[in-house]
C-alpha cells in the first residue's frame, strides 16, 4: 500500500480551486465525503424510533434505567433495523491535508446506526476496498452479543475476514442502550477512517429537550495506517506513534506550513471546523465518543457545565464536571443547558489530547452557536482553567456510580495478566500480554475451532481458557511505561480498583462498583476488573490501534462447554470458505497481529 503522495504531485492550481467554497474553505464533500456530522445540517435525534406498535408508549414498555437490570432483562420489540454498508477507499482532506482513507458509504465518519433497545440490527457489509485489495471485518463495540458471539466482528477470533468484492451480513440484538460506535477490527483500518457512531435509544429519567446526537473525537494521522504499522514494526522501529491533528466530528484546521519539506501532498489551511446549534435556554444531550487510534481526549465547552448521565453503555447517577476524559473506545453522554450567554452568543467546544502522549497538534475546536448567533462569526470564549494531569488515566473511580446497582459477586476464578514491552530477536518492538505477543490466523477463527471441540491452539494466538467459571476476576499489572485503555468484548465489567504499583486488595464501592467496557490502566500501575462470564470467545486488549497491531491482545474462552453446543449459522463458515479461496490466490499482507 503506497502513499498517494507521488500520484498527487503536479496537480494544477486550477483543479484545486474547485475544492473550495465561495468562503474560501474546503467543501464538505472534500473534507468528509457524504457525512453531515459537524455541520448545521446534521439532524437532531428523537427520543426513540417509532414503530408500528408501542407498548405503554415506549418500545421498551415499562422497563426503566434505574429499576431494570439490563443484563437480565431486555425488551423484544420484534423490529429489525436494516443497514447497508459499502467500504471503499477515497481521497479526502478532513483537516485540509489530502490523504487516502477508508469510508463507509462514502462518508467520514461513517453513517449512524440507530435503533431502539431490544431491536434487531442487521448490517450487510460489502467489501469494496481496492487499490490495493484488503479483507475487513466490523466490530460493534460494547454489544454483548450474548447468544451470537460470531457477530462480534474480529477476524481470526470470531470470523474470517470479509474478502474483497464479497459481502457479509451481521445480525444481533441491541440488548443494551446508549451511545457506542462500530469500527474495523482488521489490522489498524479504523485509524484510516473505517468507523462510525451507534445510538441505541432507551429509557432515561433525565429531562432534556434536544438530542444533538454523536460527537466523535479522533486523533488523526496524515500517513496511511499501513505505512505507520510498517515503520513501527520494522527492525529498530518505535512503539510510539505521533498523531498529526485532532478532530471533532471529522473536522479541524491544520497549519500547512508545518508540513515536512519535500512533502508535496496538497494541503489547505482553511478546512473548517465542526459547527453545532444550541437553542437558548434548552438542555441538550451530547453523545461523546473517543473513536481515535491512540490519544486520550479531554472534552469541554467554554463556560458550560457538563452533566454526565452515562458512561459507555451504563447509565450513571448524574454528576457535574467542566471536563470529560475519554480513553480510546470510551463514551460519555452529557447534558448541557444553553443558559450561559445571550441568544446571539457563540462558544468554543474543545477536545484536547492529553499531554501524556506526543501529538503534533493536540487541540481540536468546534463552534457552538446559540439560536440567534451569526454562524459566520468566530467564537471568542475562553477555555476552562483545568489542569491536565498528563497521566492518561480516567477520573477517580468513586466519582461515578451506576444508576442500576449491582453488588460485586464473589469471584470463582482470579488470575493475573501482565503487560510488557519488549524487543524480539529481529529488533522489532512488540507488546506482550499474559506473556505472549499475539498474532491471529485469519483462516482459523478460534470460535469455530472451539465450536468443533478443538481447544488446543498455537501459543501465539494467546487464548486463555476461563473454563466454566461464572465470576472471573483479572488483575492487570502494567509493567510498561505507557497507559492502556483496556477493552473486553461481550461484557460490561466491574472496575474494582486502579492505581500505581501493585494492587493492595482494596475494592472501590463493592456494593455497586463502576461498570464499563473500556477502562485505562496507568503506566507502571494496575487495573482490577471482574465480569460475569458469558459463553463465547472474547478478545481482551488495549484499544490503542498501534498496540493491538504490536500483539497486545488475548482471547478469553468463557464456558467452553456451551460454546461447543452453539449452533453457528452456515454463513460464518461460508465466509471462511470465500476467504480461504481468495487468500489462496492473493498474498495477504499481514505484517502485524492482524486484529
Amino acid at each position: 500500500m503506497g502513499s498517494l503522495r507521488g500520484l498527487l504531485e503536479g496537480v494544477v492550481d486550477t483543479a484545486l480551486d474547485s475544492l473550495y467554497t465561495a468562503t474560501g474553505s474546503l467543501t464538505q464533500s472534500r473534507t468528509n465525503g457524504l457525512s453531515l456530522l459537524g455541520t448545521l445540517l446534521a439532524p437532531t435525534l428523537p427520543l426513540f424510533l417509532t414503530n408500528n406498535s408501542l407498548p405503554d408508549g415506549y418500545p421498551w414498555g415499562e422497563l426503566t434505567d434505574e429499576g431494570t437490570n439490563p443484563y437480565t432483562e431486555c425488551p423484544r420489540t420484534g423490529v429489525t433495523r436494516h443497514y447497508d454498508f459499502t467500504v471503499s477507499r477515497a481521497s479526502i482532506a478532513p483537516d485540509g491535508y489530502l490523504r487516502d482513507v477508508l469510508l463507509v458509504n462514502g462518508a467520514f465518519p461513517g453513517p449512524l446506526v440507530e435503533a431502539n433497545w431490544g431491536d434487531t440490527i442487521v448490517v450487510d457489509v460489502h467489501n469494496d476496498i481496492t487499490g490495493p485489495e484488503e479483507g475487513t471485518a466490523i466490530h460493534w463495540h460494547g454489544f454483548l452479543q450474548h447468544g451470537t458471539p460470531w457477530e462480534d466482528g474480529v477476524p481470526g477470533i470470531t470470523q474470517c475476514p470479509i474478502p474483497p468484492r464479497r459481502s457479509y451480513r451481521y445480525e444481533f440484538v441491541a440488548s443494551l442502550y446508549g451511545t457506542s460506535w462500530y469500527h474495523s477490527h482488521y489490522s489498524a483500518q479504523f485509524a484510516g477512517g473505517l468507523f462510525g457512531p451507534i445510538v441505541i435509544h432507551g429509557p432515561t429519567r433525565e429531562n432534556y429537550d434536544i438530542d444533538l446526537g454523536p460527537i466523535l473525537l479522533t486523533d488523526w494521522y496524515h500517513r496511511e495506517y499501513f505505512d505507520i504499522i510498517e515503520e513501527m514494526l520494522a527492525p529498530g522501529g518505535s512503539a510510539k506513534v505521533v498523531s498529526d491533528n485532532n478532530l471533532i466530528d471529522g473536522k479541524m484546521h491544520f497549519d500547512c506550513s508545518t508540513v515536512a519539506p519535500g512533502d508535496n501532498t496538497p494541503c489547505f489551511d482553511n478546512a473548517g471546523v465542526s459547527k453545532f446549534r444550541f437553542q437558548t435556554g434548552k438542555t441538550h444531550r451530547l453523545r461523546l465518543i473517543n473513536g481515535g487510534a491512540d490519544g486520550v481526549q479531554r472534552f469541554s465547552i467554554d463556560e458550560h457545565t457538563l452533566t454526565v448521565i452515562a458512561e459507555d453503555f451504563v447509565p450513571v447517577k448524574p454528576y457535574n464536571t467542566s471536563v470529560v476524559t475519554l480513553g480510546v473506545g470510551q463514551r460519555a453522554d452529557v447534558l448541557v443547558t444553553a443558559n450561559v450567554g445571550e441568544p446571539t452568543s457563540a462558544f468554543w467546544m474543545r477536545s484536547n489530547l492529553s499531554s501524556c502522549l506526543p501529538a503534533r497538534q493536540p487541540y481540536a475546536v468546534a463552534a457552538v452557536y446559540y439560536d440567534q448567533a451569526d454562524t459566520s462569526t468566530t467564537p471568542s470564549s475562553r477555555a476552562w482553567d483545568v489542569l491536565d494531569p498528563g497521566t492518561c488515566t480516567n477520573d477517580d473511580l468513586d466519582i461515578t456510580e451506576p444508576l442500576f446497582p449491582i453488588p460485586l459477586p464473589e469471584p470463582t476464578l482470579t488470575h493475573t495478566m501482565d503487560i510488557e514491552l519488549f524487543t524480539n530477536a529481529s529488533n522489532v518492538t512488540l507488546w506482550k500480554f499474559n506473556g505472549v505477543s499475539m498474532r491471529a490466523d485469519y483462516n482459523s477463527p478460534v470460535l469455530l475451532l472451539a465450536n468443533d471441540g478443538n481447544f488446543t491452539y498455537p501459543p501465539q494466538w494467546n487464548v486463555v481458557n476461563q473454563h466454566n467459571h461464572t465470576a472471573i476476576r483479572i488483575i492487570v499489572n502494567n509493567r510498561s511505561p505507557s497507559a492502556h485503555p483496556m477493552h473486553l468484548h461481550g461484557h460490561n465489567f466491574y472496575v474494582l480498583h486502579e492505581g500505581p504499583g501493585e494492587w493492595d486488595g482494596t475494592i472501590v464501592r463493592p456494593s455497586n462498583p463502576r461498570r464499563r467496557d473500556v477502562y485505562s490502566v496507568r503506566s507502571k500501575g494496575h487495573l482490577v476488573i471482574q465480569f460475569d462470564g458469558a459463553p463465547g470467545v472474547w478478545p481482551f486488549h488495549c484499544h490503542i490501534a498501534w498496540h493491538v497491531s504490536g500483539g497486545f491482545m488475548a482471547t478469553l474462552i468463557v464456558k467452553p462447554d456451551e460454546v461447543e453446543r452453539m449452533e453457528i449459522p452456515r454463513d460464518v463458515e461460508k465466509n471462511c470458505r470465500a476467504w480461504a479461496m481468495w487468500s489462496k490466490y492473493n498474498v495477504v499482507d499481514q505484517i502485524d497481529s492482524g486484529t
